[in-house]
């Protein structure tokens, strides 16, 4: 796809016949130029002498690696109980908008300011992801449907909530945003103010632990993967499969919810606004099967989208390749994932046993 849309390489493609040499050498510095720019985009710039400029880049990595990691395990736990969370966006609105509004609003010291705009945020996306469990647990109907739906909800009430001057719309301004996070709601710095890498990161990491033992260490993940794997059988032995579902997505929408709260507080501190989510509700789909649901899995498939994201600006800036390259990539990545057993149900091969 590279050597598709370089313009050195479609000028060499009318004498190819001549001199191929031309051509080839074309691709190959057309594609080495790509992925040694992405490299210096997202992990080291060797072209600058200073070291905190020569790494930065990859601080940008794990800064754009933090929120995807959290919105993958979100939709990762889902799916371990065979749950399609969907509404990534609207836990994502919902939560940031809730920590926005402590965030901006609220004047507490520091410790206390902080960890209550984070609680906040990611008790608000528990809520939200919650009304889409109880309603499957209750009259079954079903999470994609509904997760969609709250989704516009989502989307609106944070637009009703900062278009009006008594929530926390920023006043003289026609444009729905509140105001700028107040110091003692900012995620820190980890690396000190040269860096853009923030406190998030760090929690994106813990909440990867957390979640790993919750799956395989807790009754409750017990009986999250009985249910995921077999509800009739999980009902038959116990368990009660509904408040499985219901408690199931109130965590999806916590994890998200804190995804939404790492924007807010951290990447974007300048204020809510309704493009918080950044898309990151949707690739966290990504994320969450490239990583097959698993909390390390989602972990690398984390490292590896921030990546593409940081690598992807540097590449269309030194080499002129469009960052929607990037987006292809993804794309491709969930087809090549759909592929094994879309290909098994179309010629009706056996499924694979699991490992």
């Amino acid at each position: 796809m590279i050597a598709a849309t370089d313009e050195g390489v479609r000028d060499t493609l009318s004498y190819i016949t001549a001199r191929p040499s031309d051509f080839l050498s074309a691709v190959w510095d057309a594609i080495t130029g790509a992925y040694s720019a992405m490299f210096r985009g997202a992990v080291f710039n060797y072209n600058l002498t200073e070291p905190a400029q020569q790494w930065r880049p990859l601080t940008e990595t794990l800064k754009f690696a933090g929120p995807l990691i959290l919105g993958g395990l979100g939709v990762g736990i889902a799916f371990r109980a065979a749950l399609f969370n969907i509404g990534g966006r609207g836990q994502m609105l919902i939560a940031g908008g809730a920590a926005g509004l402590i965030g901006s609003q609220v004047d507490l010291p520091f410790a206390v300011h902080l960890p209550l705009a984070i609680l906040v945020g990611m008790a608000a996306g528990a809520i939200w992801g919650g009304i889409a469990g109880l309603l499957k647990a209750r009259t079954g109907a079903h999470e994609v449907i509904v997760t969609i739906m709250l989704n516009y909800v989502g989307y609106y009430l944070l637009f009703y909530a900062l278009a009006e001057d008594f929530l926390f719309k920023t006043p003289a301004s026609n444009n729905p945003k509140s105001l700028p996070m107040k110091e003692t709601a900012i995620l820190p710095k980890v690396l000190g103010d040269k860096f853009n890498l923030h406190l998030g990161f760090v929690l994106a990491l813990i909440a990867v632990g957390v979640v790993w033992w919750l799956l395989n260490r807790s009754t409750l993940g017990y009986r999250i993967r009985a249910v995921g794997e077999n509800p009739h059988a999980a009902r038959a032995s116990g368990i009660n499969v509904g408040r499985t579902y219901t408690v199931v997505m109130m965590i999806a929408g916590s994890l998200l919810g804190l995804a939404g709260v790492n924007q807010v507080l951290g990447t974007v501190s300048s204020g809510v606004s309704l493009d918080l989510d950044a898309s990151i509700g949707f690739d966290a789909i990504t994320v969450a099967l490239l990583g097959r649901s698993k909390p390390l899995g989602i972990l690398a498939a984390g490292l590896l989208f921030g990546f593409l994201k940081a690598g992807g600006f540097t590449m269309q800036t030194s080499e002129d390749i469009s960052v929607d390259l990037v987006l292809v990539v993804q794309s491709l990545i969930v087809l090549f994932l759909a592929a094994p057993p879309l290909v098994r149900a179309i010629f009706r091969l056996p499924a694979q046993e699991a490992k």
